[in-house]
């Protein structure tokens, strides 16, 4: 068997593993201009072929691979019907979610805003629908109270990659027959800016809202919010400068209850609250 694998970012480092231990890994196609995956490749002797987007000069060296069968996690580009029929067997998507729950960019990100307990994996055969295809695969997973984006992700891919080795072999000796999707359960996910991050404190409704929000948009887009804020230190220069006004900075709130002040190294709630005495007033709702 040969197969070619579609991803970026660590999350996906599980999945090219797993592909180059027990399926003919031939080649790794990444968004990636440097990275953890270009790093794992050139460190394993995998050919690798970074991409900003699919041209006829990418498609030639696809083509002349003859893989039986792709793969594809976390990529970000779309690929196109010529792409999937370059495989005798098509392509198979490693999605975050229990699909048709959740399909799209942000299906991790959308379950912990949502106070979902579980969410899960599905392996799934690409068609030309954004994560429409058959299902082979599924495992649930619950969510911890603790998870991030980050922690979810990494745990759903590494499931990801255990079902792909229990089921390509399967599947490519015609083992396995997929199951359509139930369309009339879909849902779909959005794609996040940095402005999603943004949260005007007043307004945030409760301190679990804010407390999901936090979890959900780590490591990006983040939480962030734009105060008024000056150090002990700095009180003191604005009142030699007779300025009373305070410049306004960005505050970003992380897990585990810390926070970072622009242009400092993250603090518990503690030091920032003996640090911008004036903020504690602010922030004192969600932190106690």
């Amino acid at each position: 068997m040969k197969s070619i694998f579609f991803g970026s970012s660590s999350y996906v480092i599980s999945i090219i593993k797993v592909l180059k231990s027990n399926f003919g890994l031939s080649l790794v196609v990444t968004t990636e201009k440097e990275g953890e995956v270009l790093d794992y490749c050139k460190m394993n002797s995998i050919p690798y072929l970074p991409i900003s987007s699919f041209d006829k000069t990418t498609n030639n060296k696809l083509f002349a691979i003859n893989a039986s069968v792709g793969i594809l996690a976390d990529f970000g580009l779309v690929i196109s019907d010529e792409i999937i029929e370059f495989f005798p067997k098509g392509i198979l998507n490693i999605h975050p979610s229990l699909l048709p729950k959740f399909r799209g960019p942000t299906p991790v990100q959308t379950a912990i805003l949502n106070g979902d307990k579980t969410t899960g994996v599905s392996l799934i055969k690409l068609d030309n629908k954004i994560d429409h295809g058959p299902i082979l695969a599924q495992k649930e997973e619950p969510i911890l109270k603790t998870d991030t984006s980050e922690t979810l992700y990494k745990r759903l891919f590494e499931i990801g990659a255990k079902l792909l080795k229990e089921n390509l072999k399967k599947y490519v000796d015609n083992k396995i027959k997929p199951a359509e999707q139930n369309d009339a359960k879909a849902s779909m996910t959005k794609k996040l800016t940095r402005n999603d991050g943004y949260i005007d404190l007043p307004k945030i409704k409760s301190k679990e809202e804010f407390e999901k929000m936090v979890r959900a948009y780590y490591p990006w887009p983040g939480v962030w919010a734009k105060l008024r804020l000056s150090a002990k230190t700095e009180d003191r220069e604005c009142r030699a400068k007779q300025d009373p006004a305070q410049r306004e900075k960005i505050l970003k709130f992380l897990p585990n209850h810390k926070l970072q002040v622009e242009g400092k190294k993250p603090m518990t709630y503690k030091d920032f609250e003996n640090g911008y005495p004036h903020a504690k007033e602010i922030i004192k709702y969600f932190y106690y």
